[in-house]
This record gives structure tokens, C-alpha cells and sequence, in this order.
């Protein structure tokens, strides 16, 4: 059985999943991916996990890094989880590329290659939005690419994080 609450951030309605313990979702209402490692028997309640995860999102929304990370438990293949883990590497205010990730990544597995495309996937299925910031990855130019949230999103977040990112839409627009 798993557990949700909601919570209102500047970004519209956020969705919180969790064991019972920890987080297993948190998720922007109607971003792709919604729910996705979240069981098929689930009931609103009120959790621990939930208020040490709105505490985080209060620090986050008021532009602050929060300085932890509530408990999270990911629910995915090795390699989704894996990648994920990387992305919590990631810190406030600075993005990667797919390609470092990708780097990073078959370093870490002796050589072994992870490409940039496989690593892109695993990013889009991260069911823990913010919290694991898949919004930090950008492209090998540093310009926006895709955010299972939407893209007015991740550029509101890296904007926020004052992060330096290029539009994609021409690729010569300078820093955000």
C-alpha cells in the first residue's frame, strides 16, 4: 500500500507518494510519467516523510538549496536507479549535460559505456521531480532540453536556482 499528499507550490500542484516510509513519487499534477511507480492501492494520509518532504519544498520554492534530502526510496530498473542516484549529485544552482552523465556514469561501471541517449531515458522516468533534479540536466551546448514537468517549468527552476542555461530555440541566446 502506498500513501500521497498533496502540496501547492508556485508551479501549480505537486503529488507526494510514498511506502510509508519514505518517498517514492513526487510528481507535478499531469506531468508525463504521473504516478508511475506508485502502486494501484493508495490513500491520502499524513506521514512523517510528507512533512520532512514540504519542509524541503518550502526551503526549495523560497530559493534556498534545503541543505537535505528527505528519505527516498527509487523504484526502477538498476540502471534507472543508478542514473538517479547521480542526479543527486548534482548540486543547487549548477546543471550537466547528458554526455558528463553519460561519462560519469560508465566510469563508475569500469569502462563500460552508458550512452547519452540511454541515460536520457532513465532522466525523463525519475519519479522523484525536484527532489532528484533531473531539471539540472541540460544539453551538450548547455541549451534546454526536455522536462517530463514541461519546459516553462524546468527554465522557472533553473531560473530560480539561478543555474546558467541557453534557450534551445536558437542556441546563441547567452546565459538565463
Amino acid at each position: 500500500m502506498d500513501y500521497i499528499s498533496r502540496y501547492d507550490s508556485p508551479l501549480g500542484g505537486i503529488t507526494l507518494a510514498s511506502d510509508g516510509s519514505a518517498l517514492v513519487g513526487l510528481w507535478f499534477d499531469g506531468q508525463r510519467y504521473f504516478g508511475s511507480t506508485l502502486s494501484a492501492e493508495y490513500t491520502e494520509a499524513s506521514l512523517p516523510v510528507f512533512d520532512a518532504a514540504v519542509r524541503w519544498l518550502d526551503a526549495y520554492f523560497g530559493g534556498a538549496d534545503p541543505g537535505f534530502t528527505p528519505p527516498i526510496h527509487l523504484r526502477g530498473t538498476p540502471f534507472q536507479e543508478k542514473v538517479w542516484r547521480a542526479l543527486l549529485t548534482i548540486p543547487y544552482g549548477k546543471t550537466m549535460t547528458y554526455g558528463e552523465l553519460s561519462r560519469r556514469l560508465s566510469a563508475e561501471k569500469g569502462g563500460c559505456f552508458a550512452s547519452a541517449r540511454a541515460v536520457g531515458g532513465a532522466v525523463s522516468r525519475n519519479a522523484v521531480s525536484l527532489i532528484v533534479p533531473c531539471h539540472r540536466v541540460v544539453g551538450a551546448d548547455g541549451s534546454l532540453t526536455g522536462y517530463a514537468g514541461g519546459m516553462e517549468k524546468k527554465l522557472w527552476l533553473l531560473q530560480m536556482e539561478k543555474a546558467a542555461v541557453t534557450r534551445k530555440n536558437d542556441g546563441r541566446m547567452g546565459d538565463i
